[in-house]
């Protein structure tokens, strides 16, 4: 065997340190003991999102193309609220489309309205009736939630 195939093997072997991987372990072992402490001593879940009181609540109709541009028509009077391809209402067509496949896998019609809710810790959902799907809008940013807030205002 050549000296260069013995350094090579040599090598392989110490890729990743011994120390490293069992430190790995330790952390994913610490981790899951943690979690299961929590969970049997019943500590509250902290960082759960709760549903708090509808204080303002609009009926809207999504009504889109396969192109992904949706319409938010007022489920109540059929007036056109908003578009998706205008004024930064792009987010309108995202959760359209995830209402259109959520509501095709569970064999409801298209064309139900749902809910744009404004809760009391100002938190904005949507919530689909029809489904039983209800999108919290947090995380996804501030023009995202502005486009479904400004249908409530």
């Amino acid at each position: 065997m050549s000296q260069l195939e013995t350094q090579m093997r040599h090598r392989d072997k110490e890729m990743v340190p011994r120390i490293l991987v069992q430190g790995m372990f330790a952390l994913m072992l610490g981790s899951v003991a943690l979690v299961a402490y929590a969970q049997i001593s019943g500590r509250p879940n902290v960082g759960v999102l709760y549903e708090a009181e509808i204080v303002a609540e609009r009926s809207v109709v999504l009504a889109g193309d396969r192109t992904g541009n949706y319409e938010a028509i007022d489920g109540v009077t059929g007036d056109l609220i908003a578009v998706s391809s205008e004024n930064k209402a792009g987010f309108i067509g995202v959760i359209g489309r995830v209402l259109d496949r959520d509501r095709f896998v569970k064999g409801v019609g298209a064309g139900e309205p749902v809910r744009v809710v404004r809760r009391t810790n100002g938190n904005i959902a949507i919530i689909d009736d029809a489904t039983g799907m209800v999108v919290e809008l947090i995380g996804y940013g501030p023009d995202n939630v502005a486009a479904f807030a400004r249908m409530l205002d």
